[in-house]
């Protein structure tokens, strides 16, 4: 606390007391203590000086009784030095030379306390001891001739022989009442000093603290806005001074009082009008701000309207077009109708822009944190996109540095789609050149890693005065773009707010005419475990292969991944040196890859292959053009394996490693033979005729029965009369909708537990959570993919259902979500899990054997980050627990209960994951076997 807050709660009054008395109190007290104490000290040397001179002449005196054995004659002697002295001398003793009473002045119960304790020979001089009110004095007794002890006493001092000591005990009482005295008169004499100091000092206070007071208060009254306070009186000296001054302020803020009050009264007027002009405009914003609601419930419900009625005709214009193709036609009609799906799948894609956008806008997107390989991922995506690059001959490269981790965490969808997004404009807007598609490590932690993207692109690339415009929704480059390009000039917004909220940055730079580089970094979470099958590539150590491609981004990408095999590349640009090592090559290469640029016509191509083959055992024509007739014709019949470029180093591998097999070769088209149908019995509902009539069209050739119905009445009717493997339920119906069914077939009907798929065109997140938490199974969105629709039935009719264990323990269904519904992926994913707990075991065990507090943190972090992807909810739960205790420092002790728990959940959970994998593993390579996978 400041010390000057202290000294302000106290008055003036108070400090000149207290500095006044102060002193004279603590010198009174000084003084009376110090001549006090030194009055006791005389009292008491007094008292022992007294003393001293009765024993020792009683000392010389007893020294003939003592020899002479005459007791009568010493006590009389005591009795008689008592008696002169009886105010002072309590009693007299005599010991002798063995410490024994000899004689007494009086019997004095208390005579023990008269003797010495010590040995005798120690006594040399007369010694002091106090006792309570009495005080002790003890003297030897020599004796003066040498024969004149008896001849037991032997004991010899320096003075002659001991024959005893005399004890004399000294009544204190007097010399206490003495000191006593002495105290109180201190005492008063101090109190009459204070008194004094007390009449001066009141003087003094009434004289200048109590002016200095009366100032205080006027000046208190002045802070008041009292401001006609003064002060009246003649002071002395610097008061009057003060008092004059205080009385000239006080006139003086009078003044400024008045002068400030008509300056408020002015501003008060004019802040009221002002306030009037705020609260109109208050009443004019809130009722803004309620219509932006309002517009922002009414663009809600819009876009949920709009999803609904635009992927309901959308569903039956792409399905039935799907429908048709299967249907005997010629080539124009196949083209025509293809043509109307491409055109109905492009307006699908628009959809789903605005919708995104508008969840992206209204920051109701949520992302999900799931492991997926990012090699595979990227690849998928670019294959998806290539066929775009490939129809304007443009060269689509990817290049992912060695350094990048394959096993990530992040929502791989979203990832796609800012791939996606970029690479698609980048191919939309380079008429020649190169895509290039570049990923580094940017950073890398224990737990995240940061990735940096660059999409090059040699295409038009954006004057400088058009790219502040880029990010802007709806907004493109120039208004010409649109006209030649298309689009809604939504991608590249989506692309950055996607980025933002992912927590990683975008931008890019651009030069008119020579191209643009889109890069963006973003943040993933590192996978524990890896995601798909490793391959050997020690095997590729050494091997010896003959690489073709003129094109400079593909050869300098595709060599980098050979060369990182520890392969033995001869490499070749150009087609007269590669024909010249082809026609003079001794030795056969392991592996020839050869890339379909740079021949002059097929014939030269064709030769080429043939040449090659004659010096390998397996032949990889790496593939991008248009042709696709020279691919059939001429390629794939004289080639091993045909790769479509750009090519993943996985896929690239996978082929190198394993011979190339029969079914590696497409055969032409031909018309596919109907599979069977699945023995089951589906109800369909939808109200909208064509879309009911497609899904039955789909079920029929999946399933034997399919009752179609179009209402949510006529639904809860055919669920009370019959039993169904599975009903598809329309949402959006006049009268009972979906929802309502769905909760009327699961209160009453012969269909309580039957799986119940929600098959609407609603795409908005609210929806979907309302429609799963309605009673619904799952969700099939519009339009339906006949894959979609199969991978639907197949895994909910062959749903496994476990009773051998808890579903707490491990839920199958949980497993799948979290490997996003990939059945493959959620088995492997447990595998590692199983084959990692008896090492975890065994080190959890050890580190609570050992107290080992480290030790079990890791531990435990590990066996919880690996629980987070296979459906053991109890055993996330308790790793949650248990690491949250530890980071809080408490002790491997305290926490024995929850980790022996713990151990006990990992018997039973690696029991059912023996269980899980025995019955899966099985029925998912048989589904494999019958291409239902």
């Amino acid at each position: 606390m400041n010390p000057v807050n202290n000294m302000t709660k106290y008055s003036l009054r108070s400090w000149v007391l207290v500095l006044a008395l102060a002193p004279t109190i603590l010198v009174g007290i000084l003084l009376g203590s110090y001549f006090t104490i030194n009055r006791f000290y005389e009292l008491e040397d007094t008292l022992v000086e007294q003393g001293s001179n009765i024993i020792e002449p009683l000392s010389i005196a007893s020294e003939i009784g003592l020899v002479a054995n005459d007791r009568e004659a010493t006590k009389r002697l005591l009795a008689a030095a008592q008696l002169n002295k009886s105010t002072l001398v309590k009693s007299i003793a005599i010991f002798d030379a063995n410490n024994q009473l000899f004689v007494t002045s009086h019997y004095h119960k208390d005579f023990e306390i008269m003797r010495y304790k010590e040995a005798l020979n120690t006594l040399h001089k007369t010694e002091i001891e106090h006792v309570g009110d009495s005080l002790i004095l003890r003297t030897p007794i020599f004796s003066t001739g040498p024969s004149a002890a008896p001849a037991n006493y032997d004991i010899q001092t320096d003075g002659g022989q001991l024959l005893g000591y005399i004890s004399i005990i000294i009544n204190k009482e007097r010399a206490l009442l003495e000191q006593h005295r002495a105290a109180v008169a201190a005492f008063i004499i101090v109190l009459i000093g204070v008194q004094l100091n007390l009449l001066f000092t009141f003087r003094l206070v009434k004289n200048v603290t109590q002016p200095i007071t009366e100032m205080v208060r006027v000046v208190a009254k002045i802070r008041e806005g009292k401001l006609d306070a003064r002060l009246d009186g003649n002071l002395i000296g610097e008061l009057d001074l003060l008092k004059r001054g205080i009385n000239a302020m006080a006139g003086s803020l009078s003044e400024y009082h008045d002068e400030m009050q008509q300056n408020i009264d002015q501003a008060t007027s004019d802040l009221r009008e002002t306030l009037e002009q705020i609260e109109i405009q208050n009443v004019e914003l809130d009722l803004a701000k309620k219509r932006a609601l309002e517009a922002s419930r009414i663009k809600s419900e819009f876009l949920a309207n709009m999803s609904h009625e635009l992927r309901t005709p959308l569903n039956g214009v792409i399905g039935f077009a799907r429908q048709l193709v299967k249907t005997p036609l010629h080539s124009s009609q196949v083209d025509y109708i293809k043509t109307i799906e491409r055109s109905a799948t492009n307006l699908l894609g628009i959809i789903n822009d605005i919708l995104d956008f508008s969840k992206l806008e209204a920051g109701k997107m949520v992302l999900e944190n799931m492991p997926f390989g990012l090699r595979e991922t990227i690849g998928d995506t670019i294959t998806l996109i290539s066929g775009s690059a490939q129809a304007k001959g443009l060269e689509l490269v990817v290049d992912i540095a060695p350094n990048v981790p394959d096993n990530v965490n992040g929502d791989a969808m979203r990832v796609c789609q800012i791939i996606n997004n970029l690479v698609g404009n980048a191919i939309k807007f380079t008429d020649s050149g190169s895509v290039m598609v570049k990923i580094e490590l940017q950073s890398q932690s224990e737990e995240q890693v940061v990735l940096r993207c660059d999409v090059v692109d040699t295409g038009i690339g954006i004057d400088e005065s058009q790219q502040d415009f880029l990010f802007q929704a709806f907004g493109q480059a120039d208004s010409s773009i649109s006209r030649r390009f298309g689009g809604t000039g939504l991608g590249l917004v989506i692309t950055k707010r996607l980025v933002n909220q992912m927590g990683g940055q975008i931008g890019f730079t651009s030069s008119p005419e020579k191209g643009s580089n889109f890069w963006f970094s973003l943040p993933l979470g590192l996978g524990q475990f890896q995601i798909g099958d490793s391959l050997p590539l020690e095997k590729l150590k050494d091997k010896t292969i003959l690489f073709y491609e003129p094109r400079v981004l593909t050869h300098a990408v595709l060599s980098r991944q050979l060369n990182q095999w520890d392969t033995k590349v001869t490499h070749h640009q150009h087609i007269p040196s590669l024909l010249t090592t082809l026609n003079t090559a001794e030795a056969p290469y392991d592996y020839v890859l050869l890339s379909c640029h740079g021949f002059s016509d097929a014939g030269q191509l064709v030769s080429t292959l043939n040449l090659a083959k004659t010096k390998t055992d397996c032949l990889v024509v790496l593939y991008d053009c248009q042709e696709q007739d020279a691919l059939t014709q001429f390629i794939r019949p004289n080639a091993d394996v045909v790769l479509s470029l750009p090519v993943s180093e996985h896929q690239l591998a996978r082929n190198l490693l394993y011979p190339p097999m029969e079914y590696d070769i497409i055969a032409p088209v031909t018309i596919a033979t109907p599979a069977a149908r699945q023995s089951l019995t589906v109800l369909a509902v939808d109200d909208n005729f064509a879309n009911l009539k497609l899904i039955d069209t789909l079920l029929s050739e999946l399933v034997t029965t399919v009752v179609a119905v179009n209402s949510g009445d006529e639904a809860v009717k055919q669920a009370k009369t019959r039993t169904f493997d599975l009903i598809f339920m329309d949402i959006q119906m006049p009268g009972t909708d979906g929802i309502s069914a769905t909760k009327q077939i699961r209160q009453g009907s012969m269909n309580r537990n039957t799986p119940i798929i929600a098959v609407t065109a609603h795409a908005i997140a609210e929806e979907r959570e309302l429609i799963l938490g309605s009673g619904m199974d799952g969700y099939l969105p519009k339009p339906i993919d006949e894959a979609a629709l199969k991978d639907v039935i197949h895994r909910w009719i062959t749903r496994p259902k476990f009773t051998h264990f808890d579903l707490h323990t491990l839920n199958w269904d949980l497993c799948l979500t979290q490997a996003n519904h990939k059945a493959d992926l959620a088995l492997d994913m447990l595998r590692m899990l199983l084959d990692s707990l008896p090492q975890t075991v065994t080190t959890i065990q050890t580190a609570l054997s050992q107290n080992d507090h480290p030790v079990m943190l890791s531990t435990i972090h590990k066996l919880h980050g690996a629980s987070c992807y296979c459906g053991v909810p109890t055993t996330q739960r308790l790793c949650q627990e248990i690491e949250s205790a530890l980071k809080r420092e408490t002790s491997v002790e305290d926490l024995e209960p929850e980790i022996l728990e713990l151990l006990d959940e990992l018997t039973k959970v690696e029991s059912a994951a023996n269980q899980v994998i025995s019955q899966l593993s099985a029925e998912i390579t048989d589904d494999q076997k019958n291409g239902l996978l």
